[in-house]
Parts: C-alpha cells; structure tokens; sequence
C-alpha cells in the first residue's frame, strides 16, 4: 500500500513538472484561465488516483500520458491557429481608448468601472484623466499607456544622449564570490581582487552584497557599516 502511494507520489510530481514544461516558461500571473484548468484538472486526477487502491500505477500513467499529449497537441493548435488561439484564450480588450472609457468593452468582460479603477490604481494610476489608453490583457493585467503630459520625462524629450543600460552582475553574496557571475561578466578573480582594492575593500568576507556594471561601477554593502 504505501508503496503505491509512493510510486503514485512521484509519478505525480514529475507529471506535473513536465506539464509545467508544456505550458512554457510563464509565471502564474502570465497564464491565461485554460492554462490554469491544465492544472487544476490535472491535480483533481493524481488526488483521486493517490489514495483510491483501486486505481493502478498503470491507470495513473495512462491518464497522465493522455492529458499530457492532450494538453501539447492543443498548445501546438493554438500556436498555428489564431481562431483557435482567440477561442481558447481570448484575445486582449481596448478598455479604454483616446482617453475615453468603452461601456461596451467593459460589459463585454463582465466588469465594473470600480474594477477598472482598482486596476488602474495598481499601475500606479488615480484618475482617468492620465490614461490615454488601458488594454486588458488575456491573463487579467492591465496595460496602460499614459498621456503625453502625465508621462515621464525621457533624455530624448530634452535633446540629452543617455548612456545605455547594461547588465549589473551579483560578484559577492554574503562573503563569497560568484564564479559564474565573474565569467558572465568577462572578469576574473584578480581583477576582481584589484578593484575591490580601489574601493577599499581588502577581503570579499566583509562584503555582504556587491554588484557591478560597466557603466555604473560597483555597489557594495558591507557587514559592517
């Protein structure tokens, strides 16, 4: 019996990370509500299965086999078949455009403006006034596009060239150095050893966190202050 269990346990848990894998590298707040049903319904088997004597390891590995090719020929589907992919996931919705809120849309998507406005406070917006446009999206986010005067003010706006961003590598965390991080960067021990230097730093023990970029040089955040 707890053999059983076990195997049904394991067979559970892989199933589910390789359907994981199907659905594709998204986080929860990215998948849509099919993607979510996946899932859902794939628990409510292996919940059934895992303490029910009468189903077998080999019912267990056939549904999950089925539902798993089920669930890859769809996605494969959805991704040739734009109907499909609007039937099955929807498609995004124009909430409000030119500044002006769509009644229609709204009820379409079974909302209310207080919704709406809740959304909207969650992007950092308090009035309808500085939205020029706010899509909802297929997973439930709203995007939203500001007007012109309530947007930040950009380098380009003032004529000033800006230096590209570039990538900060984590070089110290908690006292010890990242390899893996030194070679992404193109850097080595010594010359990391060399610019701690620099920045008064005699050993990487002391540093609690230290990142670095080409344009913006070290941060660092010693043990001690």
């Amino acid at each position: 019996m707890y053999l059983d269990i076990t195997l049904k346990i394991v067979v559970g848990l892989v199933t589910l990370l390789l359907v994981i894998r199907l659905l594709g590298k998204k986080e929860l707040s990215q998948m849509t509500p099919f993607d979510l049903i996946y899932l859902i319904l794939l628990g409510s088997f292996l919940e059934e299965a895992m303490f029910d004597q009468k189903i077998s390891i080999l019912q267990v590995l056939y549904a999950v086999a089925l539902w798993g090719m089920l669930i890859y020929f769809i996605e494969k589907m959805v991704m040739k078949s734009e109907w499909l992919k609007k039937l099955l996931k929807g498609e995004a919705s124009d909430l409000v455009v030119n500044g002006k809120v769509s009644i229609r849309e709204l009820k379409k998507n079974h909302m209310e403006m207080e919704q709406l406005r809740t959304l909207l406070r969650s992007q950092g917006y308090f009035s309808l006034h500085d939205v020029e446009q706010a899509t909802l999206e297929t997973n439930g986010t709203l995007s939203v596009l500001p007007k012109a005067e309530g947007a930040p003010v950009t380098p380009a706006m003032l004529n000033i060239t800006a230096s590209e961003n570039q990538p900060t590598y984590l070089l110290i965390d908690e006292g010890k150095v990242d390899g893996d991080e030194l070679k992404r960067a193109g850097k080595s021990k010594e010359w990391l050893r060399s610019e701690l230097k620099k920045e008064g730093v005699v050993c990487a023990d002391s540093i609690f966190y230290a990142e670095w970029s080409g344009n913006k040089g070290f941060y660092i955040v010693p043990y001690k202050e």
